[in-house]
C-alpha cells in the first residue's frame, strides 16, 4: 500500500489576525518543517502529480517517500512568505483558491475573506512558477448544506474563473471546511475535477477515494516533533485525537441539519 502525508496549511505569517490565528503557521516554523522534509528524503509533489502517479498517467511514478503540501483559501502571505521558502527548498505545492475572495475579484466578489488575499495576477504568477492552482469553491460555503443548483454554481463558477484567469486547466480541488457528502462528490466529478481533498487528519493511501483524499492539518500549536511524527505516520490518531472527535461530531450535526432542510423543502 502506498501511503502519502498530504499537509494542509492556511496562512503563513508572524502576525495572524484573530480569525486566521488557529491555523496560521509562522514562516520560521514552515522553514523548519521544509528543512526536515528535505533532510529526511521526502519527495514533494503537487496533488495533481500525485494523483497522476497513483493512476500511472503519462509515465508518472510514485517516489519512495512522497509528500504533498497544500495551502487553502489563497492568502496573500503565501506569495510573500511561503513561496520564497518553497523556492529555496525546491518544493512545489498546491494552492486551493476561493475565487470570490481574490483581492481584485471585483463584481465576482463573494463571501467574506478572513484576511488579505492573493490577486489574480499573483495567482497567474504562481501557476507559471510550478505551483498548482486548485479550486476551493467560489464563496467558501459548507457545500454539503447547499441546494443542488447552488452547489453546482459554487463548483463550476470557481473552476471556470480559475481557468480563465490563470490560463491553465484546474483539475483538483479541496472542500471548504473539509465537508463533503456523496451528493457533493458526484457534483465535483460532474464539474470536471478528477481529485478532491477533505481533511480527516489521516495519512492518505492509494486505497482512498480520489474525491475524498485525507490531509493532515498543520497549525500554530504543532511542534516540530509532532510534525515529524505525523509525516512519518507515527501515532497520527493520537496527535489528531481532538480534531478527529470534533470532525465526527460535526458530521452528525451536518447530516441532521441537511435532513431537516430537506423536510422543510429548503433544499
Amino acid at each position: 500500500m502506498i501511503r502519502v502525508p498530504i499537509l494542509m496549511y492556511h496562512s503563513v505569517t508572524d502576525t495572524p489576525n484573530d480569525e486566521t490565528r488557529p491555523h496560521a503557521v509562522r514562516p520560521a516554523d514552515l522553514e523548519e518543517q521544509l528543512d526536515y522534509l528535505k533532510g529526511a528524503g521526502f519527495t514533494p509533489l503537487t496533488l495533481g502529480d500525485l494523483v497522476a502517479a497513483l493512476n500511472k498517467i503519462d509515465g508518472h511514478a510514485v517516489p519512495d517517500k512522497p509528500v504533498v503540501l497544500t495551502f487553502d483559501d489563497g492568502y496573500a502571505d503565501f506569495h510573500g512568505q511561503a513561496l520564497p521558502l518553497l523556492e529555496r527548498h525546491g518544493f512545489p505545492a498546491t494552492v486551493f483558491l476561493t475565487s470570490g475572495w481574490v483581492a481584485d475579484a471585483g463584481e465576482e466578489a463573494a463571501g467574506r475573506p478572513l484576511d488579505a488575499m492573493l490577486s489574480w495576477g499573483q495567482a497567474r504568477e504562481l501557476a507559471q512558477t510550478g505551483i498548482e492552482i486548485g479550486g476551493h469553491s467560489h464563496s467558501h460555503p459548507q457545500l454539503d448544506q447547499l441546494p443542488d443548483e447552488e452547489l453546482r454554481n459554487e463548483l463550476r463558477r470557481n473552476k471556470g474563473l480559475l481557468e480563465e484567469k490563470i490560463g491553465a486547466p484546474v483539475a483538483t480541488m479541496a472542500y471548504p471546511y473539509g465537508y463533503s457528502s456523496a451528493r457533493v462528490r458526484r457534483e465535483v466529478r460532474k464539474a470536471g475535477y478528477f481529485a478532491a481533498c477533505a481533511v480527516s487528519n489521516t495519512i492518505a493511501a492509494d486505497r482512498h477515494d480520489m474525491l475524498a483524499i485525507p490531509r493532515l492539518t498543520v497549525g500554530k500549536g504543532q511542534t516540530i516533533n509532532m510534525f515529524k511524527r505525523a509525516v512519518e505516520g507515527n501515532a497520527v490518531p493520537l496527535i489528531y485525537l481532538r480534531e478527529r472527535i470534533l470532525t465526527k461530531g460535526y458530521a452528525v450535526v451536518r447530516r441532521t441539519r441537511y435532513g431537516l432542510q430537506r423536510v422543510r423543502g429548503n433544499v
